[in-house]
């Protein structure tokens, strides 16, 4: 019988975070992960011969470089580039949208379209670039329980107070309002240009199963805003390698403390006794023991998959049952046996070396949301699209390319039925046909592609639904509430039982914060010195 000081269950990155820093403070830490390869949706795969797809995940702004530095993630393979920019798309293609990282050159491109947005422009980063200030002094924090009164608590709740206050009184009711607001009523305060708006508002839906015009998607923004690069408040990155190079530094850095991973190990069961977990057991039929069990999955599979429902305590399962964790990404990633050339976009390398927004109009977007309801995709999707090949040749053979389709919206359920391979392909058609109108003669460089559904993301990755935050970030669902009121301190209703991936505070995205926030409280409670670091702050 094997048994551990703590068993991590899921080698995604949030799972492979909270086992580096429990190996580091000493304890005997093993990963178990189902799939034969880690990194959860943080991960490269070789696809295609020669080809090197970040299948899920594929850029990085939000992963905190106090951990990066701390675990030395650069000595164990991670290289973090900022992309450059992107072009977003008018509906018929006739207007494209630039985006500079140089400031005077995103002015002067702004104001070609709309002198008065490119004005508003600042205000708008301003406000914003504010309100994620303070977000992001949470990240690396553990929420407070407001209906604690344990001093640690009152302190947090205190000091959560003293953020929000100082924000002064007019700033502090639009950023409650600003909470509650759609991101195009967001925007409809700044601009005035229907490209610049989508262009700005694509960040509010990207993920999320809310449409631009949804109440509360205006926080979404937030969350795609709050991270850095290289201390570039906002900025994202690629990573060199792929998203899979976070998964395996973070790996180096859990097995050069002594941890351990094992792949092809999929959790059947979490084993209770007593009213505590001490072990699970894997699809294989081993039993694994460890005096501390932690959930990497999220947490409807968790409590209503691996936990049996009759060892939870009355209401979990229900509210598990409940959770908000709708799917409404799919993902397509294809070969290209050259670089596309895209209708009215400068030859410039800092372009090419961006991203591509075929966003249309706020109604473009809507209209996709409604075929999300419908349970159908769209004809006219709302396509995100990176090439990291045009600056990192690791990832597709010599003069080719790898793109990366970020597609909204697709259902994890079809109102005609299943998905098939052939509904599926099928999806996959509406993206190459619809870059196609963009990029004339695209279909000719498609050498191959990986078409992915909530169906298929969920049934490999182990993501509910296909959610990529584990969960929606609504305002229901963040801070002390998420999961579940009461529960918002990484530790679970059974004892001896935690959570560390996304379904946690502070939710989705490449971060690492959930896992290290995990990881940090169970120390506490088994009184180990903390190995978790302080976040970084900025003063912009």
């Amino acid at each position: 019988m094997s048994h551990y000081d703590a068993i991590i269950i899921g080698a995604g990155h949030n799972g492979l975070t909270a086992g580096a820093y429990l190996s580091k403070a000493g304890l005997r830490t093993l990963v178990v992960e189902k799939n034969d390869y880690i990194g959860g949706a943080a991960v490269t795969r070789e696809v295609h011969d020669g080809w090197f797809y970040s299948s899920c995940s594929y850029v990085c702004s939000m992963m905190r470089q106090s951990i990066h530095r701390d675990l030395n993630l650069t000595r164990h393979g991670l290289l973090l580039v900022p992309y450059l920019g992107t072009a977003n798309f008018s509906p018929n293609g006739d207007r494209v949208l630039l985006d500079y990282a140089e400031e005077e050159a995103a002015y002067l491109e702004l104001r070609r379209h709309s002198p008065h947005d490119a004005d508003a422009m600042s205000r708008f980063q301003a406000d914003l670039g504010r309100y994620a200030q303070l977000i992001r002094k949470t990240l690396l924090r553990t929420p407070p329980d407001p209906s604690s009164f344990k001093p640690r608590d009152i302190m947090e709740t205190l000091w959560l107070a003293k953020q929000f206050w100082n924000l002064g009184e007019r700033e502090l009711y639009e950023y409650i309002r600003f909470f509650t607001m759609s991101a195009a009523d967001f925007l409809e305060d700044y601009f005035e240009n229907d490209l610049i708006k989508a262009a700005m508002a694509s960040p509010g839906i990207i993920g999320t199963a809310l449409g631009v015009y949804s109440p509360g998607s205006a926080y979404i923004l937030l969350h795609h805003v709050m991270g850095d690069v290289d201390g570039n408040v906002g900025a994202w990155g690629l990573a060199r390698g792929g998203m899979g190079a976070i998964s395996h530094a973070l790996a180096g850095a859990l097995q050069e403390n002594g941890g351990e991973i094992r792949t092809n190990a999929g959790v059947d069961k979490i084993i209770v006794k007593d009213g505590a977990t001490v072990g699970v057991a894997l699809e294989n039929g081993d039993e694994l023991y460890a005096d501390t069990i932690v959930s990497n999955l999220d947490a409807k599979r968790t409590f209503t998959k691996v936990v049996d429902k009759h060892d939870l305590p009355a209401g979990i399962y229900e509210r598990a049952k409940n959770f908000k964790i709708r799917g409404s990404s799919g993902k397509v990633n294809i070969a290209l046996s050259g670089m596309p050339k895209f209708n009215n976009v400068p030859d410039n390398r800092y372009i090419n070396r961006g991203g591509q927004g075929f966003t249309g109009t706020l109604e473009t977007m809507e209209r996709a949301y409604d075929c999300w309801k419908r349970g159908r995709w769209s004809d006219d999707p709302f396509i995100e699209t990176v090439i990291p090949s045009a600056w990192d040749p690791t990832v597709a053979p010599e003069g080719c390319h790898w793109m990366s389709c970020f597609v909204q919206y697709c259902p994890p359920t079809l109102a005609d039925g299943e998905w098939s391979p052939e509904k599926r392909d099928a999806f996959g058609a509406t993206v190459i046909d619809k870059i196609e109108r963009y990029a004339p003669g695209f279909k000719d460089l498609v050498v191959h592609a990986e078409i992915r559904t909530p169906h298929e993301i969920e049934n490999e990755i182990g993501l509910t639904e296909g959610n990529i935050f584990q969960g929606e970030l609504t305002i229901d669902q963040l801070l002390f509430n998420r999961p579940f009121p009461g529960y918002g301190q990484y530790r679970m209703p059974l004892k001896n039982m935690y959570m560390c991936g996304s379904s946690t505070h502070p939710g989705g995205g490449v971060s690492s914060a959930c896992g290290a926030n995990a990881a940090r409280e169970i120390l506490r409670d088994l009184k180990r010195p903390n190995t978790v670091p302080e976040d970084d702050f900025y003063d912009e």
